[in-house]
Formats: structure tokens, C-alpha cells, sequence
């Protein structure tokens, strides 16, 4: 079960495609948000490095949202 994860994760990882989001402030609150990365738009949340089962390949960080569908 755990090869099948792995397997699973990797496919994941690599079709996922990363989108850089400059430093901004938001309008609304006027809070500052860092620049980083993130997973590009799309119609899915599977992909997203917060999702279960995915990682952040930057900060190894484990997924612990469940995707909405």
C-alpha cells in the first residue's frame, strides 16, 4: 500500500506545475503576503502541496487538507 502511495505521489508531483507569485499587499487588509510559490490554476485541488498525500518539495512539508471535489 505504501509503494502505491509513493507511486501515486510521484505521479502527482510531476504533473504538477509551479506558478511564482510575486510579494504583494492585499487590498482588503493591507497585509503584506511573502513571495513563494504555488501550483498553477487549474480545475483540481489534487495536485495542491497542501492536499493529503502530496508534499512541498521546497519545504518537505506533508499535505494535511482533504481536496474538495
Amino acid at each position: 500500500m505504501k509503494l502505491l502511495s509513493l507511486i501515486a505521489l510521484a505521479c502527482t508531483m510531476l504533473e504538477a506545475k509551479n506558478t511564482t507569485v510575486r510579494g504583494h499587499v492585499k487590498p482588503k487588509s493591507g497585509k503584506y503576503v511573502e513571495p513563494h510559490v504555488r501550483t498553477s490554476p487549474n480545475k483540481t485541488q489534487t495536485d495542491n502541496y497542501e492536499s493529503k498525500g502530496n508534499v512541498n518539495p521546497k519545504t518537505g512539508k506533508v499535505g494535511t487538507q482533504t481536496p474538495k471535489k
